[in-house]
């Protein structure tokens, strides 16, 4: 009976020591681990990060259908989307403007094709759409500022 009292102990307190020192291993891991801040090229000025967006995804835009290196555009195009969206979405003097509305457009526009048809390039009335509310969009920030 004692026997089997004090091996009923134990296993209770090995596995709650157990639990302790995962739990201790998982906040030291978590805790000691350098925390790594997402790279941005946004610089918090919405005026020049618009225009800067605008001229960049532009180039995707005009980069040809033939281009050796149309992924990599696309990539860092879709890396500058996700970055401008996610810096000013969020900020209520800018996202109520009528240039980051029409900015908004676009990228959903060019993101979206991005992503359901990766393989396949940037059709001629998605350009010509891409084009004008880009330019929009320019015009209005600098209106605005």
């Amino acid at each position: 009976m004692l026997l089997k009292w004090t091996s009923k102990l134990i296993l209770k307190n090995l596995s709650k020591a157990t639990s302790f020192i995962l739990s201790l291993i998982v906040v030291f891991t978590l805790f000691n681990s350098p925390s790594l801040a997402a790279k941005t090229s946004m610089t918090g000025d919405y005026a020049k990060d618009t225009i800067s967006v605008v001229k960049s995804l532009q180039s995707a835009v005009d980069t040809p259908k033939d281009s050796p290196n149309k992924n990599e555009v696309r990539d860092e195009a879709l890396t500058l989307i996700t970055d401008y969206i996610s810096r000013y979405r969020n900020r209520g003097m800018v996202n109520k403007t009528q240039s980051f509305t029409t900015m908004q457009t676009a990228l959903n526009a060019m993101a979206g094709h991005y992503k359901n048809f990766a393989t396949r390039p940037l059709p001629d009335k998605l350009k010509e759409r891409l084009t004008k509310e880009f330019s929009l969009a320019e015009k209005m920030v600098l209106r605005e500022s």
